[in-house]
């Protein structure tokens, strides 16, 4: 190999060298970049926020008792348990039937008549050429509400297709009766049946709507305690005296009854906060019940405490349905909800005699935007832009001020921003 040749190797040797020396660098200096900047991205998290449409509230968790304008049903026959004829939630006009208590033996007449329910059955379906055009009307009327009940989900629905049928079953049994050779024999089976039935009513105490309302079967045995009618007994010793558990569901009882007000109910409740102490009555409010629901109120009254603690009762006239099943139940106090562009309260910037502004950064270049605060809560602020007539009415020049006024959705603002840069 010649002088030359050598050369040439070592030449290119070196260019290689040289080349993958500045590709290393190249790499090293994108990699300590990558590096610097998320080392920089967890050592200052980014300062900038966007502002976005948003809600605020002012609101506390607190636990309330719940007052019913309720009625208790109960009969004398209360032991023997009851038959609900409105099932539970029904709404009733005063007057009406809503249950019934069993009456004594009522098993065993109620045996007897479903055996000759089925007797007059089997006498009929023996006899031949009996048909008649009253009769088929009957049949008709018993497929359509046997239709129904396989349609119906409504358990008092069902309950009063059930009773019809079986009239009309008797009406079409007297009629074949007639017609029939056995006549004589169904028309026995049917007065064996009616006696034992008039045995049953009899029997059966009854017990009417005293007022018009929703019928629930949930009693507690404090339908008098927590009146509607009077809020002055109630106190923070009184309630807590209750000892009821916090979300427990009333059970269904079998000896009683009650007519419920279904428009409106009362949530008492205790409190100490600074808002709490600022509430008046007359005061309207949201309350946010455990199942997210959020519903007006209405302060209806205020006690005083001994030891500074406030007895708030609120009227609602939402979700009473819900309501039913609890008697103590928590739930949050919203004092006020506002809505508009929700910036955070450290990127407002309040300086004495001065309106508040924020910083804006608008593609690198920073400027001063005033915002008019309406709302703000521990955390976030709701704020809107200023007209020129209110800066003008305030005795502020904008031009002195070195700022703008149009605050809007989207803009970017510093969060903590140094004033002196």
């Amino acid at each position: 190999m010649n002088k030359k040749n050598i050369k040439t190797r070592k030449k290119k040797s070196i260019k290689l060298n040289i080349k993958s020396l500045m590709l290393y660098i190249i790499l090293s200096a994108i990699l300590i970049y990558i590096l610097w900047t998320i080392y920089n991205l967890f050592k200052t998290p980014t300062n900038v926020v966007m502002v976005e449409n948003g809600k605020l509230y002012l609101e506390e968790e607190t636990i309330g008792y719940i007052i019913r304008d309720e009625t208790l049903v109960q009969g004398n026959n209360y032991k023997n348990g009851i038959v609900q004829i409105k099932t539970e939630g029904q709404k009733v006009a005063k007057g009406e039937t809503i249950f019934r208590y069993y009456t004594k033996g009522e098993e065993e007449l109620q045996k007897k008549v479903n055996e000759l329910n089925e007797k007059i059955d089997e006498a009929l379906a023996n006899e031949k050429n009996i048909f008649h055009g009253d009769t088929k009307v009957l049949e008709k009327e018993i497929d359509s509400k046997i239709d129904n009940i396989s349609q119906s989900n409504d358990i008092q629905k069902i309950i009063e297709y059930k009773t019809d049928i079986i009239k009309t079953m008797m009406k079409k049994a007297e009629i074949a009766g007639e017609l029939s050779p056995s006549g004589s024999y169904v028309k026995e089976l049917i007065k064996k049946r009616s006696y034992y039935e008039n045995q049953l009513n009899s029997g059966t105490e009854k017990m009417i709507a005293p007022v018009s309302g929703m019928i629930s079967y949930k009693i507690d045995g404090l339908e008098n305690t927590l009146s509607a009618k009077d809020f002055t007994s109630l106190s923070k010793g009184k309630l807590e005296e209750l000892n009821l558990k916090t979300g427990q569901v009333i059970a269904t009882s079998n000896e009683a009854g009650k007519i419920i007000n279904n428009f409106e109910c009362y949530i008492a409740t205790i409190m100490n906060s600074e808002k709490a102490k600022e509430a008046k009555v007359s005061d309207n409010v949201k309350l946010r019940l455990t199942n997210n629901s959020e519903i007006p109120a209405k302060i209806e009254y205020i006690f005083e405490e001994n030891n500074k603690d406030r007895l708030i009762v609120f009227k609602v006239s939402k979700e009473v349905e819900e309501l039913v099943n609890y008697r103590k139940i928590s739930f949050d106090v919203i004092w006020w909800s506002y809505s508009g562009l929700k910036v955070p309260n450290s990127a407002i910037i309040e300086e004495e005699g001065k309106p508040a502004y924020v910083i804006r950064n608008k593609a690198g270049y920073l400027n001063k935007v005033l915002v008019k605060v309406l709302r703000k809560n521990e955390n976030y602020s709701i704020v809107s832009a200023y007209t020129n007539s209110e800066i003008k009415e305030e005795g502020y020049d904008l031009e002195e001020l070195d700022a703008s006024i149009n605050i809007s959705l989207y803009d970017e603002i510093l969060i903590k921003p140094k004033i002196d840069k």
